[in-house]
C-alpha cells in the first residue's frame, strides 16, 4: 500500500502542476495582458486629451498607474515559473561550472533559496491581509480620490500568493531532481512560447 501511494503521488502533483500552468496561461496571463493593453490605450488617450485637446481627468493617471501595477502583480507567478524574474544566481552558476559535486551543491542552494523565498511570500500575504482589511475599513483611496486602494492591495497579495504556489512546485521539482527523479517539466511549446 505504501509503495502504491508513493508511485501515484508524482502523478497527482504532475496533474496539479498542469492545472496550475493552465490557470496561469489562460487566466492570469490573459488578465495581465488585458490590463496592460487597456492601460496603454488609456495612457495614449490621456496624452491626446492633455496635449491636443488641452484638458485631462485626474483619475486617468491613477488608473494607468495602479492598473499597470495590477497587471504586473498578476504576472509575478508566471515570470517565476519561466525564471524570467530578477534573481542573483552568481554562486550557483559559479558552482555549476566547477564540477559535478559543486553542481549538486548549487542545486541544494537553489532549493534552500526557494524555500526561504516561499516562506517570505507566505508571511507577506499573511500579514498583508490585515492591511487590505484596514484599507477597506478606513476607505483609503488613491491620490486622485477616484479609486479605493484595497483592490490594488488585494491584487498585490494575490500576485505574491500565486508566486508562492509556483515556488511550491519549483521546490518540489528541485527536491525530486536532487533525488534523481525528473518531474514537473515545462512542455517544449511553453518554453518556445516564453522565448518569443
Amino acid at each position: 500500500m505504501c509503495r502504491d501511494k508513493v508511485r501515484h503521488t508524482p502523478r497527482r502533483v504532475e496533474k496539479a502542476y498542469a492545472i496550475w500552468r493552465a490557470f496561469q496561461d489562460r487566466v492570469l496571463g490573459r488578465a495581465a495582458a488585458l490590463l496592460l493593453v487597456g492601460c496603454t490605450l488609456l495612457a495614449l488617450l490621456e496624452i491626446f486629451r492633455r496635449y491636443i485637446l488641452g484638458y485631462s481627468f485626474e483619475w486617468q493617471a491613477d488608473a494607468v498607474t495602479f492598473f499597470i501595477l495590477s497587471g504586473v502583480f498578476l504576472y509575478f507567478g508566471i515570470s517565476q515559473r519561466h525564471d524570467d524574474h530578477l534573481n542573483v544566481a552568481v554562486l550557483p552558476e559559479v558552482l555549476a561550472a566547477i564540477g559535478p559535486r559543486a553542481r549538486r551543491a548549487a542545486e541544494v542552494i537553489k532549493v534552500i533559496a526557494q524555500v526561504i523565498t516561499c516562506a517570505f511570500l507566505i508571511a507577506v500575504v499573511w500579514w498583508g491581509i490585515p492591511e487590505v482589511r484596514e484599507s477597506v475599513h478606513y476607505e483609503s483611496r488613491t491620490e486622485s480620490l477616484a479609486f479605493p486602494m484595497w483592490p490594488f492591495l488585494a491584487v498585490l497579495l494575490a500576485g505574491f500568493a500565486f508566486m508562492a504556489v509556483t515556488l511550491f512546485f519549483q521546490i518540489y521539482r528541485g527536491i525530486q531532481k536532487l533525488r534523481g527523479v525528473s518531474v514537473l517539466e515545462e512542455p517544449p511549446e511553453a518554453k518556445e512560447a516564453a522565448l518569443h
